[in-house]
């Protein structure tokens, strides 16, 4: 079963789910900034992840992540403005960056006021002109935050849809999900060339999606396709979440 070999973390409540990858962060954050004076993280929509970003808003998080040489990139954004309730730049700025002491210049939001196609142009440039990219090379962030949905989805990367086989850009323009409106995301060379990945999942409505994602080789879920080609990948669930995984 593919949960043999990977990081498997489970808590008996979101709030412990949460305070786990808090610290998983913090502690991420402190050694890439000691060993190379830079952190660099994308992170992603959605409540799940949102339970750790107030964490890190408070103590002891806050002031222990030095947040002036941490950059933040989006996995996947909603082309609507980012004072949408859809906007997850938005919802992360008015519950977790507003919150931060950490300098504007080192938050990098998915812009959202062209068509799609030239955002994720607009987007794919940033990264490479921001990591220094070769022609053919793909950013290698420290660390990215990813969920699932029930459909098994992860990022803007929908079951079924032509994205899950995009290898050469960054970032795509994608149309899906709920609500369905035009979005952007990173793509899996993108995400699968991280250091490090933290797939949170919360919730027993996500169990037998989690459980098919992890133990059925057979399935073609997109989360499925989350496999680091030269990092780490640890699944962060909680106890409703893992109630259908044959060990937990």
């Amino acid at each position: 079963m593919m949960k043999d070999d990977l990081p498997i973390i489970v808590k008996d409540d979101p709030n412990l789910l949460a305070q786990a990858a808090a610290v998983l962060f913090t502690d991420a954050a402190i050694e890439k900034v000691t060993v190379n004076n830079l952190f660099t993280v994308a992170i992603s929509g959605g409540a799940t992840p949102r339970a750790m970003y107030h964490l890190l808003t408070e103590e002891p998080f806050i002031s222990r992540v030095p947040w002036d040489r941490t950059h933040f990139f989006w996995v996947d954004e909603r082309l609507v403005p980012w004072n949408h309730p859809y906007s997850n730049y938005g919802s992360a700025e008015e519950y977790f960056i507003g919150k931060i002491p950490i300098p504007k210049s080192n938050v990098h939001p998915m812009p959202v006021d062209f068509s799609p196609e030239t955002a994720s142009k607009k987007y794919q440039d940033s990264l490479t002109t921001f990591f220094d990219l070769e022609k053919g090379k793909f950013p290698r962030l420290d660390l990215i935050i990813l969920g699932m949905g029930k459909d098994g989805h992860t990022a803007s990367l929908f079951p079924g849809q032509r994205a899950l086989d995009e290898r050469q850009q960054l970032v795509i323009s994608v149309k899906g999900g709920n609500p369905f409106v035009d979005r952007l995301t990173m793509t899996f060379p993108v995400l699968n060339n991280a250091m490090e990945i933290l797939l949170l999942v919360s919730g027993e409505d996500k169990a037998d999606t989690l459980k098919a994602v992890l133990e059925d080789k057979q399935n073609a879920l997109p989360a499925q396709r989350v496999r680091p080609t030269h990092g780490t990948l640890k699944w962060l669930m909680d106890r409703k979440a893992a109630s259908g995984l044959s060990t937990h």
